[in-house]
């Protein structure tokens, strides 16, 4: 079984940073692409960034320039460092990977549970 676990959420002030973490545990072989999505309320969850194995990144053009995603192999972990925070990247965030377990014979994608953050004087 594989567990993605969010950390780093929480209130700060419009312009502030926040660091979100993902890690990954369970029987895993390989993990391909990290993703970071986001769903505010009453609207769709959205792609904020993703990294691939080799450690490419790509962002969505609303948060490029403010966003970095990056990851740590060995950990199994992603991170995303978020600057100049605005009131509209208020959400839920979350974690998604595809992930190789041992035993199967493919990737497949897992979610974590999420975690909120709040940006707001």
């Amino acid at each position: 079984q594989v567990q993605l676990v969010e950390s780093g959420g929480g209130l700060v002030q419009p312009g502030g940073s926040l660091r979100l973490s993902c890690a990954a545990s369970g029987s895993i072989f390989s993990i391909n692409y990290m993703r970071w999505f986001r769903q505010a309320p009453g609207k769709q969850r959205e792609l904020v960034a993703h990294i691939t194995s080799g450690g490419s990144p790509n962002y969505a053009d609303s948060v490029k320039g403010r966003f970095t995603i990056s990851r740590d192999n060995a950990k199994n972990t992603v991170y995303l460092q978020m600057n100049s925070l605005k009131p509209a990247d208020t959400a839920v965030y979350y974690c998604n990977a595809d992930i190789w377990t041992q035993g199967t014979l493919s990737y497949r994608g897992y979610w974590g549970p999420g975690t909120q953050v709040t940006v707001s004087s």
